[in-house]
């Protein structure tokens, strides 16, 4: 699928330095300060305030080019939610991914009631503009008070042993939680894990099924798709 590569209008760094600064933020667990110093010992002078604008700016644009550019969604959808801390108080991160481990859709949410999960629900019907054949959830009561309003004719298996492949996507959001010592607010950890999750899964192929030519195949392939969503013809120069 093609699609019109995001505008550099304004901005006096190249498009490989805003891309490949964006990639490092999102694909590691790095502050704004360890991208700047990543950058300067490669020779490129760039504040940390400039990383965390252009992260802020580029990093939606790129997770929704990358996540146009997936397959089509499964119909086996795995919803789970996890607790996260935002400025000291408990909130719930609510996750969708298909058979194949790709993320629907992600929701922070204060509470995990019958109309937290009923929101996150229709929300993920709108975003995917698709009906599943199954849900997999946990034990959680609110999910099936939630699916008999909102999809009562989809099958919904509740069992906390069927739901792996959600409650492994949250790992490298617990690992990323834990590198920011949490989030300062709600509107930023939604910001940044809606983010987070279109463009760090297209760099986590399931390696553990894969030869290592096969590993560095698929890599190359994901690195090319990423040079043509940013519209950037490769990693940046020293300067």
């Amino acid at each position: 699928m093609e699609s019109t590569s995001p505008s550099y209008s304004g901005h006096r760094y190249p498009v490989e330095v805003i891309s490949h600064c964006v990639w490092l933020y999102f694909r590691f667990p790095l502050s704004f300060r360890e991208v700047e110093e990543l950058m300067l010992q490669r020779g490129v002078v760039v504040s940390y305030e400039t990383v965390r604008r252009w992260c802020l700016k580029f990093g939606q644009t790129y997770a929704d080019a990358l996540r146009r550019r997936q397959p089509r969604t499964g119909d086996k959808w795995h919803l789970d939610e996890v607790f996260i801390k935002v400025n000291g108080e408990r909130k719930y991160l609510w996750r969708a991914v298909d058979q194949d481990g790709n993320v629907l859709d992600i929701l922070v949410q204060g509470r995990r009631d019958k109309a937290a999960a009923r929101r996150f629900l229709r929300r993920l019907l709108k975003r995917t503009r698709a009906v599943p054949r199954v849900i997999v959830t946990d034990k959680l009561r609110s999910y099936g008070a939630a699916h008999r309003e909102v999809m009562p004719s989809v099958e919904h298996r509740s069992h906390k042993g069927l739901n792996n492949r959600a409650e492994n996507s949250h790992q490298p959001t617990r690992q990323r939680e834990r590198a920011m010592k949490g989030f300062r607010s709600a509107g930023a950890a939604q910001r940044f894990l809606s983010a987070f999750s279109g463009i760090s899964p297209h760099f986590r192929p399931r390696r553990h099924m894969m030869a290592a030519t096969g590993y560095r195949a698929e890599m190359t392939v994901r690195f090319a798709i990423w040079e043509q969503v940013t519209g950037a013809a490769g990693p940046p120069t020293a300067a």
